[in-house]
Order: C-alpha cells, then structure tokens, then sequence
C-alpha cells in the first residue's frame, strides 16, 4: 500500500532550481523563468517511476532545442556537436537526478525506476491512475521546459480494507 507523502512545489522548485544551477547554468546567466503553465507544450520528454512506499513518476519535458541546450550544456559540448543519443542520454539523466532527490524525501522502502526517454510530447505518455500533484513549468532560453510529478493511486487502498 502506498503511503500519503507530498512533495509540494516549493521542494520540487528547490530540487529543480539545485539541477540549474549544478548541471545546466553554473554561471548563472539562463535561469529557468516560472510561467506556472502546466499546459506548455513539449517536444520530448523522459521519466522515471518510483515504487515501493510511494507510488508515481517524475517527468522532465521540453522543446527538442531545450533538450537540445541541456545536453550541450550538461556535456559541455557545443550545440551543433550534440547527437540523439546525448538528448536521449541527458533527458534520462535529469528525470533521474531529480527523481532521486524526490526519492530520498519518501519513507523508506520507495525505489526508483531506469529512465524512460521518449522522443516525443509528454501528452504521448500515459500514467494510468496517476494524478499530477506538482510542477515546475518554466521557459529556458526562450524555450518551454517543465517537471512535473504524477502520484499513481492503483495501489492504494481505501481504509477499512
């Protein structure tokens, strides 16, 4: 059975703020801007699930040119260097580190999932009985970028069962 655990915004904006600024921005000159829209469009997008004493998922999407920058600036390479398969590799890279931070602030016992990268909008992927619970929706660079996470309730009992 699934505990209640919330990870509220604010914690989820801090983790994703500490990914900035350690992976994507150390200089500090291309801040994610918060746009609060949690219906921006995406172009790509990875995940990974986490299980055990909390049920869910950690998404990360963008625009294929933010996926695009985040490689380039997470492998400090230049962007017309970078290939499918460090987009691929970064993407999954950014759902782990920020799922993993989500991980370490739920009860023991939750574990999480290899990455998950799909080439394609976040509105392709599919998490039955899953409700998003918080974001963080923001424009990087002029291009949209978000983190979201869903908590799956397959899992959960009603009390009294």
């Amino acid at each position: 059975m699934s505990v209640e655990v919330e990870v509220n915004e604010s914690d989820l904006a801090e983790m994703v703020e500490q990914v900035w600024e350690s992976y994507l921005d150390p200089e500090g000159i291309s801040p994610l801007i918060p746009t609060y829209d949690e219906n921006q469009p995406s172009e790509v997008h990875s995940s990974v699930s986490i299980t055990g004493s909390w049920s869910g998922h950690v998404v990360f999407a963008s625009s294929r040119a933010a996926a695009q920058r985040a490689a380039a600036a997470f492998l400090a390479m230049e962007l017309d260097e970078v290939s499918e398969e460090d987009i691929s590799d970064t993407l999954g890279e950014l759902a782990n580190i920020v799922g993993g931070n989500v991980k370490a602030m739920l009860p023991s016992g939750a574990q999480l999932s290899l990455p998950q990268v799909v080439l394609a909008p976040e509105s392709s992927a599919r998490y039955p009985n899953a409700t998003r619970i918080s974001g963080v929706y923001g424009i990087w660079e002029e291009e949209p970028v978000s983190i979201s996470m869903w908590h799956s309730s397959a899992d959960t009992k009603e009390e009294g069962e």
